[in-house]
């Protein structure tokens, strides 16, 4: 069988990406498959009404150890190091104080009796106090940490991520998109719009089937999501039932983003932030006017984001607006407009946001990131034991398949 590529790369994400640069240091021969119509993943940014708006990931999590800093910063990318507005109720507007204090204290007690000891099952919701008043504002926060309930998450995966994290969260103004997008080197082939139908095991390599034709290769780099991994839209050799069940133990959470334009006058302030209803499990969280730019975005996580795809973008965006009018006042309904909403749980190619363990199965991020005989290797933020559900670890489980599979490939030289 004639050999193609050295490598090919299956997703062109930010863990694609990753492994990208490190294998173009190697010099073996580089082929990068994406099956939309752009790089970048779940990092995605959209020049709509003259402003770079993240649909996906927008923050640099952990900045002071997050590897995207350095990119940027080489690559001529402004970084902005203010704090987020995160956690402050502007004006205290529908969350006064005392509120805010009593959920702080009930997230804290949570958190507190997970450390202490786990739950016998490892499931998160199960720390919860019973009837507790704040059980929904906590189901919400895990919304949009996790995708998803405290009743499907492993509170061993959530606090290996908790202890992880330095709590610094910077951003790019240009878009954390672009920052990935632009990242891929020059000298490395890449075919948008080329899904990957299959893959096979031949006596040399990987054989790997798309629309366009098969391609071959002494190796390959699996970076697409779990939903795409354990949902089958890639046919697997059956030796891979073992990654595949993985996958499926770390599904995708829900989160979605939508964008309003703010139109004359309003009441929002600069750099401030809203949560839509404390109360409410499904609410949106409403960053006001970042960089000072005449836009809120909405974040939602979990049930907030089932709701929001299953009921369309224009009751999504009526939601959005009755709940900051409910804050602000019923005048703002005239000042905001709708300009942008994702939809990353119907996107065939993606199935979701970002993974979270099913409880009990935390350790199925450590059976996905092996390599199988030496020939298939796996990336993608799932594979990553800490940094998980963030375009960093996505990036950093790239450089770590890219190496890999330099060190098989030094072994079976040609």
């Amino acid at each position: 069988m004639g050999i193609d590529w050295d490598v090919v790369i299956i997703g062109g994400g930010a863990a694609g990406i990753g492994a990208t640069r490190r294998l173009a240091e190697s010099g073996v021969s580089t082929l990068l498959l994406e099956a939309s119509q752009r790089i970048g993943g779940r990092a995605f940014t959209a020049k709509l009404a003259g402003h770079a708006l993240d649909l996906g990931c927008g923050w640099l999590h952990s900045a002071d150890r997050n590897p995207w800093v350095r990119i940027a910063e080489a690559s001529g990318f402004a970084v902005d190091r203010r704090r987020s507005a995160w956690n402050q109720q502007y004006g205290d507007l529908g969350f006064s104080q005392a509120e805010q204090e009593a959920a702080d204290e009930a997230y804290a007690a949570w958190h507190d009796r997970l450390i202490r000891e786990l739950p016998p099952g490892d499931r998160a919701a199960d720390a919860l106090e019973p009837g507790g008043a704040w059980n929904a504002y906590l189901q919400a926060i895990s919304g949009y940490i996790s995708g998803a309930g405290l009743e499907r998450l492993s509170a061993a995966d959530y606090l290996a991520y908790d202890r992880a994290s330095t709590r610094y969260n910077w951003r790019v103004p240009a878009g954390y998109g672009t920052l990935v997008a632009a990242s891929l080197p020059p000298t490395v082939a890449l075919r948008l719009a080329t899904p990957v139908e299959a893959i096979d095991l031949d006596t040399d390599g990987v054989s790997i089937v798309t629309r366009a034709g098969s391609i071959t290769a002494r190796s390959a780099i699996l970076t697409v999501s779990t939903s795409v991994l354990a949902g089958g839209t890639i046919r697997l050799p059956a030796a891979l039932d073992d990654w595949r069940h993985a996958a499926g133990s770390l599904p995708l959470g829900r989160n979605e983003k939508l964008f309003l334009e703010i139109v004359g006058e309003g009441p929002f302030e600069p750099e401030t932030h809203v949560i839509g209803d404390p109360h409410d499990a499904g609410t949106g969280s409403y960053y006001i006017r970042p960089f000072g730019r005449p836009v809120i975005e909405g974040f939602f996580g979990g049930e907030g984001a089932r709701a929001l795809a299953e009921s369309g973008p224009a009751a999504g965006f009526a939601q959005a607006v009755d709940q900051l009018a409910a804050l602000f006042g019923s005048e703002v309904r005239a000042v905001l407009r709708p300009l942008a909403m994702s939809a990353w749980s119907r996107m065939e190619h993606v199935g979701g946001a970002y993974s979270y363990a099913l409880p009990g199965r935390a350790g199925a991020r450590d059976s996905l990131a092996r390599p199988f005989d030496q020939r298939l290797f796996f990336a993608g933020e799932a594979t990553e034991r800490y940094d998980f559900s963030t375009a960093h670890g996505a990036y950093q489980s790239g450089l770590r398949a890219a190496e890999e599979v330099v060190a098989s490939l030094g072994v079976r030289a040609r």
